[in-house]
């Protein structure tokens, strides 16, 4: 898989387009040994300079209404708010490794007092499917909502970004239309870009939501998925 990255990227525009932060995404891209362009982090909320790691665009909303509306539908959960370029504040430990930067337990007036790009709650006394259920018909006020299927997680970024937004953005600033565009993805927070791109490829192992906003599917991750859709352009 790595080697059809590399190899793609030495004859197209590569880009990643993940819902980690802009310090989290710093080993995934030099594995796949992406080291120019923009790198779309956060849901689409921030876009960095891949080279450098300066942020060169960030939409922010305001986590007070959303972390009020979700405590009631998720009891018990815990929040963060990310402080992009530093780190996450939250309201208790989240699972050892899995945030980036500086991470600080904070009161919740602290937590939502600042405006933030992505606004995450992890829920850990239930299931994935459990989450989606409590989550299922909630319109959370000025934001848009992802859910994990593997872990009992919300993301939430401002109303109108995703992915598929600023994919739209960093395309329309490299002058690629939009049906030349290929968007491969897995997750809940893949589906409009997946929906968007000229050709959009779910992953083998994608939930069925997922596939079904895709225009085809390819393998799974252990079957090398992504390599056989890029091999196709070569």
């Amino acid at each position: 898989m790595l080697a059809a990255v590399r190899a793609a990227a030495e004859q197209a525009h590569v880009m990643l387009c993940t819902g980690r932060t802009v310090l989290g995404v710093g080993r995934v891209l030099e594995q796949l040994g992406l080291g120019s362009g923009v790198t779309v982090c956060s849901n689409g909320a921030v876009v960095m300079d891949t080279a450098s790691g300066s942020v060169l665009r960030t939409v922010s909303l305001d986590p007070a209404p959303t972390v009020a509306l979700l405590r009631e539908i998720l009891p018990g959960a815990i929040f963060g708010c990310e402080e992009t370029g530093v780190g996450q504040r939250i309201t208790a430990p989240f699972p050892e490794g899995i945030l980036a930067g500086r991470v600080r337990v904070v009161p919740e007036d602290e937590l939502v007092a600042a405006p933030t790009a992505k606004v995450i709650a992890y829920w850990p006394s239930a299931a994935p499917a459990e989450v989606a259920a409590r989550m299922a018909g909630v319109a959370v006020p000025g934001a848009e909502v992802t859910l994990d299927h593997e872990l009992p997680w919300v993301t939430m970024v401002p109303a109108g970004v995703s992915k598929a937004s600023a994919l739209a953005a960093v395309a329309a600033d490299l002058g690629v239309a939009r049906e030349d565009v290929l968007a491969v993805g897995d997750g809940d927070n893949d589906r409009a870009m997946l929906r968007w791109a000229g050709l959009g490829v779910a992953m083998g192992q994608a939930p069925e939501a997922v596939k079904a906003d895709a225009d085809e599917v390819t393998g799974t991750v252990l079957d090398d998925g992504l390599a056989m859709v890029l091999e196709r352009f070569r």
